[in-house]
């Protein structure tokens, strides 16, 4: 009996698999994660080998022409650049490992996504939520395990947008994360990787106050830094969420525009609007590839106008 013919190379596989365990052992991808890559880059094998080609010959006008065929199929931006970056992750690879001599996607754009960043929050409203957070926290009126409630959402809300951490990565914090006297914690993102991320001296004492209040509670000493009764032991992403909301409307801030993920967004905004470098927001955003983080390229975009405005002798007043 013939062996079944299939439609991409047994080298091809080869390269997927031997991507696909480098980000297993490098970079702590899940299951999840590394099912993703291996469909998106399975995808791309079997176009090429259909073509006549393949990921060990394929040419850069080969990779257009195959991110083009997603757009006929009707592909949606987002979906393509997520393709495309595992493409270019998968072809830096072998370049770096000597698999290939060049990189056919190193030159290569991503397809523009064509939506704005999702709701943003100013700095002013920012400003507000906290001036409210705080307000509330030192009603005269409050119980003491509201008054932990409240400290507790201030410190929550000082730390999300100091730090632009994921809510998962926030609420999973272990109480030992925390560094008595340091100026980071230690966070564990996506891939189970650890990162060090820094705090700065307002959201370090919202945590202090809060750790204060904790120790002198019936939840001191726990595993978590934020402790619930829940089967997680932590409290939840939608219960951050539904405070979060709360706050908003207690703010006079439409409730809509207010997320965990929002403040994280505000984050990275505010520092790109004040001179950090992309790749530095990619860092503390945890971004493994800096494609994701270049949603906010619009930001970048508007600061070298202002700066050409503002600074070159011919610009108009």
């Amino acid at each position: 009996m013939r062996p079944r013919e299939t439609s991409r190379s047994a080298r091809d596989e080869g390269f997927i698999e031997l991507f696909l365990d480098m980000l297993a052992a490098e970079r702590g991808a899940s299951r999840n994660t590394l099912d993703a890559y291996r469909r998106d880059l399975g995808d791309y094998a079997e176009f090429l080998h259909a073509k006549g080609s393949g990921i060990a010959r394929v040419s850069t006008d080969e990779v257009r022409n195959y991110l083009a065929a997603l757009v006929k199929r009707g592909m949606a931006p987002s979906s393509s650049a997520r393709k495309l970056s595992a493409i270019r992750q998968l072809h830096r690879f072998l370049y770096t490992e000597g698999k290939r001599g060049e990189d056919p996607a190193a030159v290569l754009e991503g397809p523009r996504r064509g939506r704005p960043l999702p709701k943003i929050l100013s700095i002013e409203e920012v400003t507000r939520l906290l001036e409210v957070a705080h307000d509330y926290a030192q009603a005269k009126d409050i119980t003491p395990p509201e008054k932990l409630r409240a400290v507790r959402l201030i410190c929550l809300l000082e730390v999300l947008y100091a730090s632009g951490l994921r809510v998962s990565e926030l609420i999973a914090l272990p109480a030992s994360a925390v560094r008595s006297e340091g100026e980071t914690i230690t966070v564990r993102g996506k891939g189970n990787k650890e990162r060090l991320v820094p705090l700065g001296k307002t959201a370090r004492k919202a945590m202090r106050d809060y750790l204060k209040l904790l120790s002198e509670s019936k939840s001191g000493g726990a595993r978590w830094l934020f402790p619930s009764f829940g089967a997680s032991g932590h409290v939840t992403r939608q219960h951050v969420a539904r405070e979060l909301k709360a706050l908003a409307d207690a703010a006079g801030i439409d409730h809509r525009k207010m997320s965990p993920h929002v403040l994280r967004h505000a984050f990275a905004s505010h520092l790109l609007a004040n001179g950090a470098d992309l790749r530095v927001v990619q860092t503390l955003l945890g971004h493994a590839d800096v494609s994701t983080t270049q949603i906010y390229t619009h930001v970048l975009d508007e600061r070298l106008k202002n700066m050409v405005r503002d600074l070159h002798p011919l610009a108009e007043d």
